[in-house]
């Protein structure tokens, strides 16, 4: 019976590899956007924590409130330059106990010396891993490009807007980045289990908007915006599962004598398993996995309102739709050695082949998978409220409250450009799978949040601003992951403004995010859950896991009025 078992298992690497493939791509589209949103859409906003929907300054109205659109006057121009860089640091440790089907030798915690054979780790370690920079998906080139070391990314972005002498309705258009976010490891370090390299990105390239000025204290906007959108990810492959320990054990203690004098007899009641050259184990690596995939236009409306009953008061109201992002592209998978081995070995034996035939297995895996991979995404609907309130004359003070629709991000499906073997054998085991899609269920939760900003004015030219946002993660506990490390975050700005004259102005900002997160031991069903039904995406099954990230951005935006 075991050996039946196993025998139906032989597939596992081949199927869990590629589910692993869709997985990783609509988790890193999620955990990215609810850590990345509205970090870098203005300066001056991202200076001021964001709280700035009663208190939208020129063009960049167009995504925080339309209606703001209607305090310009004439022709302006911005032109917005900033740099981001992204630090994740990850540390893996092992709890007492730590085993998976009687090994603990995982390279990832434990510090024993190649002179160790035992499979029981003798001295344990805590395993680090940290990013080297950020990365981007550059569309033309089709690939993952990682920046220089230790040099910040900039993205210039432009915007106009006008309104004619005398006229009721400013019109305006603006570049922006709606969220961005990317990173990349060492081949080598622990981390790149889930994640060697990751980048999402949501450009808004086009954004045509038209406000209308009610009256002096009223107005009201709306725009369409199209975005560019990628997510892309490479990823080194491992599946630290208790069946795949059964296969190690096989290879180690039962095949060991077999493996120069194998026979006719050994091959029919093993089935082939120790035909391999390369043993399968938990804590082995098992190829790697890159995605790419792109969306050039995902348009979404932006609604709008603006109160302004004094120059001490001010109440805004801001909606945005729901979004659709139809991602399409192309997936690689580079086997191991031993995962090929695996299969071949199976089929080496007359008993293996006929078992696998019944079963529906491949015949072989090649050293190279590739394929066309889609899926349908909501860019989820969101509505912001708050007010503007200057204390003194010299000293306001903005909050804000906002929601997202998080909750969309229930379930997440990836389509296959044709059916796919391993999907007919794994719609057997699950609800989730068809012939030809995979749907993840993620449970995310729709979260509101408060946002607050400060501005002093020194003089009539220069004026200071702070700003604090805490952001409560959308991702329950038992969806935590590595990946992109989702929990709760905290933004914090400061910048200043300065008028050269009354047509030019230049605003300076920085902000500063930061989150943190514990993941214990079998806690989270996408990091390190323990058993036998964590074959897909628990690269760190049994271990500890913590994760720590900060995100700088500092901006320039200069804007002049014609």
């Amino acid at each position: 019976m075991l050996i039946n078992r196993i025998t139906k298992d032989g597939n596992l690497i081949h199927r869990v590899k590629q589910s692993f493939v869709v997985l990783c791509m609509l988790l890193s589209a999620p955990a990215l956007a609810d850590l990345a949103e509205n970090i870098g859409v203005d300066v001056r906003s991202m200076s001021m924590g964001n709280a700035v929907v009663a208190d939208p300054t020129g063009i960049s109205a167009i995504h925080y409130n339309p209606a703001g659109l209607a305090t310009i006057e004439g022709l302006e121009t911005n032109l917005q330059g900033l740099l981001i860089d992204f630090k994740i640091k990850n540390k893996f440790s092992a709890p007492r106990d730590f085993e998976v089907f009687g090994y603990s030798d995982d390279p990832v915690v434990c510090n024993d010396d190649e002179s160790v054979t035992d499979n029981i780790c003798q001295e344990f370690k805590v395993g680090v891993s940290r990013t080297n920079g950020v990365s981007i998906f550059a569309p033309f080139l089709r690939k993952i490009v990682n920046m220089p070391k230790g040099i910040p990314t900039a993205l210039p972005l432009p915007s106009i807007a006008y309104k004619p002498p005398g006229s009721k309705f400013t019109y305006g258009t603006a570049v922006y980045a709606e969220m961005v976010g990317g990173y990349n490891r060492d081949k080598d370090d622990p981390g790149s289990f889930m994640g060697q390299q990751v980048a999402m990105q949501r450009i808004v390239y086009a954004s045509p908007t038209i406000a209308y000025q009610i009256d002096d204290n009223l107005s009201v906007g709306a725009g369409i915006k199209f975005s560019y959108n990628a997510v892309a990810l490479k990823t080194k492959l491992r599946f630290p599962n208790e069946l795949v320990g059964v296969f190690r054990f096989l290879d180690e203690e039962v095949c060991a004598s077999f493996k120069e004098n194998g026979n006719i007899v050994t091959d029919l009641f093993l089935l082939g398993l120790c035909n391999t050259r390369e043993g399968v184990g938990p804590f082995s690596s098992l190829g790697t996995m890159e995605v790419l995939t792109e969306d050039t236009a995902s348009p979404a409306l932006n609604l709008g309102v603006l109160w302004q009953p004094s120059d001490d008061f001010a109440w805004g109201l801001t909606y945005r739709t729901q979004s659709t992002m139809n991602l399409t592209g192309t997936y690689k998978l580079e086997n191991s050695a031993a995962s090929q081995q695996l299969i071949r070995a199976i089929n080496s034996s007359t008993t293996g082949a006929i078992v696998s035939s019944l079963l529906g297995f491949p015949s072989f895996i090649p050293p190279v998978e590739r394929g066309l991979v889609s899926s349908k995404l909501t860019w989820p609907k969101s509505v912001q409220t708050g007010i503007k309130y200057k204390l003194f004359p010299e000293m306001q003070f903005n909050v804000d409250v906002g929601w997202m629709d998080w909750k969309k991000w229930d379930g997440l499906t990836m389509t296959f450009d044709r059916a796919v073997p391993v999907l007919q054998i794994g719609k057997i085991l699950s609800p989730y799978i068809t012939v030809n899609s995979l749907t993840v269920p993620l449970s995310f939760e729709s979260r509101w949040s408060l946002k607050f900003g400060w501005e002093y004015s020194m003089t009539d030219r220069l004026r200071f601003r702070l700003g604090y946002e805490p952001r409560k993660s959308s991702v329950p506990l038992n969806k935590r992951s590595p990946l992109l490390p989702i929990n709760n975050t905290q933004l914090f700005g400061a910048g200043i403004g300065y008028s050269f004259d009354p047509n030019t102005e230049i605003d300076l900002g920085i902000s500063y995010i930061r989150s943190k997160d514990n993941i214990p031991a079998g806690s989270s069903t996408l990091a390190n859950q323990i058993g036998v039904n964590n074959a897909v995406l628990n690269p760190y099954a049994g271990l500890d896991v913590q994760t720590s990230t900060k995100i700088m951005l500092m901006g320039i935006n200069y804007r002049t009025k014609w």
